[in-house]
């Protein structure tokens, strides 16, 4: 039996969402004051900030503990995401490149959260006084992730194949 190639080939994909991420925060950090905006569009900012929390400052004045708590969830999602990559056939593109967009973001967020006690994020949207929280390239890399996921689930995933239709 042949062996069937398996989608570990989107590393490269968490590879480079973890440099891009990890190389825009280290700048964001070394060129942007805390807390000062940097108006690029009348939507857009740069901003720096440290989000001890999770996503929207989730748990951020939890008192330090959700440091350890958020990064033992990330590597353990880390590894299952892996596994599950390592489990999809090579041909289903939208899941793999799905998984590896989480899988790098994911990386990436836990990078700063181990090493620094904070996630950096610097990219600030907004409408008139309606302010989106910051958020980084890991952020995007999930998010998009998480929406290809989504789209496979609904399109591109088959039926299942042991269900039984019409059982009462």
């Amino acid at each position: 039996m042949a062996k069937q190639r398996n989608a570990l080939i989107w590393l490269w994909l968490v590879v480079l969402i973890v440099v891009a991420d990890l190389l825009t925060k280290y700048l964001a950090n070394a060129q942007l004051p805390y807390g000062v905006a940097h108006p690029q569009l009348a939507i857009f900012d740069l901003t720096l900030l440290y989000n001890k929390g999770a996503a929207f400052s989730f748990l951020s004045d939890a008192g330090g503990w959700q440091r350890w708590f958020f990064a033992t969830i990330a590597i353990v999602m880390s590894g299952v995401l892996v596994v599950w990559l390592a489990r999809t056939p090579r041909q289903q593109r939208w899941l793999g490149c799905g998984l590896a967009s989480v899988l790098g973001g994911a990386l990436g967020n836990l990078y700063d959260r181990i090493v620094h006690g904070y996630v950096i994020d610097f990219i600030s949207l907004h409408y008139d006084q309606y302010y989106f929280p910051a958020f980084n390239l890991a952020d995007i890399a999930i998010t998009i992730g998480a929406g290809m996921l989504i789209i496979d689930m609904i399109w591109f995933s088959e039926p299942d194949k042991n269900s039984t239709k019409g059982a009462a």
